[in-house]
């Protein structure tokens, strides 16, 4: 029985409710501490309303004209499971407006708790696949020895290279067709024999395609995510053994986070360069970058430094691509260089540049 809620399951908890809702989301711990938010410069911080509430057990609600320490306005519930205290949800925003979001997530906590009970307690064939594929993608081994028994009855050997494949679905996607798409997507899982996959709540299903038959798995893949265009994305990690499972998982990640960027549907993370760093960057420290180099730069500053990093930095071949006189476009990019403090016509200033048109994007 789960007497605690992680950290880890914490966060998966408020991001499904933020994306409901679109309000900012903490979990607070009996100390009164942000253990998991959708503002990440809030975890670690104290939240005294959340406190009392942990320590009253009582719902308590902050109006606008409140003032406590770490709290912004908003409704505080405590969670409970079989008799026992775990957490407080707070949620940001009117409580009037807000409230019905509060219990919301308290319906989804419980959900996703069941879930992992029924994970680790039942056997059947489809909660011992959720078991596996959570344990080994989150790195969370509990029991070794169990893990171990399932992965012999599946017949997969602790050795074998393995990579994790994520389908997203696209936010905006009807929720409505999600089974007539799963039975599409399952059918396609069984024709390339996949030992291993299951659906992440809310729009993530995560499979595990062995590498020795990669080659033949990526052309079908690739013809799926082509046929879904328009709904789904899909990340392909990098190849490692079973029980590092987290490192394919993690570059999966990565490669989807690198198709906002392409404009693409589907990306391999063994064909990522400078991806493989942007996708790893918090998302402050990228702002940051962003303004310190080129937030001073127009669309148009920005769409002409794309074009000449694309010619190689080749003034005759921008000039002829833009229809611009040579001598136009060096006065451009001089203004580029007054505007942002980095020069695109040097190498080491050039890369300054050409990541944060990258980051832009």
């Amino acid at each position: 029985m789960i007497t605690k809620i992680n950290e880890s399951l914490a966060q998966q908890i408020v991001d499904t409710v933020k994306d409901v809702c679109g309000q900012d989301i903490n979990f607070i711990d009996e100390e009164g501490t942000i253990f998991a938010s959708t503002n990440t410069n809030r975890i670690g911080d104290f939240h005294e309303i959340g406190f009392q509430v942990a320590q009253t057990h009582e719902t308590i609600e902050v109006k606008k004209e409140s003032r406590f320490y770490g709290t912004q306005q908003g409704v505080n519930v405590p969670i409970f499971h079989n008799g026992s205290f775990l957490a407080v949800i707070g949620i940001s925003g009117e409580p009037e407006l807000v409230r019905k979001f509060a219990y919301l997530a308290i319906r989804i906590t419980k959900l996703f708790i069941r879930e992992q009970e029924l994970e680790a307690s039942n056997r059947t064939q489809q909660e011992q696949m959720n078991y596996i594929i959570h344990a080994l993608t989150k790195g969370e081994i509990t029991n070794r020895e169990y893990l171990y028994e399932c992965l012999q009855e599946r017949k997969l050997d602790k050795k074998q290279k393995i990579r994790v494949v994520i389908f997203k679905l696209k936010a905006d996607y009807n929720i409505a067709n999600r089974s007539s798409f799963e039975q599409k997507l399952f059918q396609m899982f069984d024709t390339l024999k996949l030992p291993l996959y299951t659906y992440h709540y809310p729009n993530d299903y995560v499979a595990m395609i062995n590498e020795k038959e990669l080659f033949f798995s990526l052309q079908i893949l690739k013809s799926f995510a082509q046929d879904n265009n328009q709904i789904l994305e899909v990340g392909i990690g990098s190849s490692h053994e079973l029980l590092q499972l987290k490192h394919s998982f993690e570059s999966a990640k990565i490669a989807l986070k690198s198709l906002e960027r392409t404009g693409q549907n589907i990306a391999s993370f063994d064909q990522l360069d400078i991806d493989i760093v942007l996708g790893s960057l918090d998302s402050k420290i990228m702002e940051h970058y962003l303004e310190k180099t080129v937030a001073s730069l127009c669309e148009e500053d920005k769409e002409l430094l794309t074009i000449y990093y694309a010619e190689d930095m080749s003034l005759q071949k921008t000039a002829e691509r833009l229809y611009l006189h040579k001598n136009t476009l060096q006065y451009k990019l001089d203004r580029i260089a007054r505007l942002s403090g980095y020069n695109p016509r040097t190498f080491k200033e050039a890369v300054v540049l050409y990541i944060g048109i990258i980051m832009s994007k």
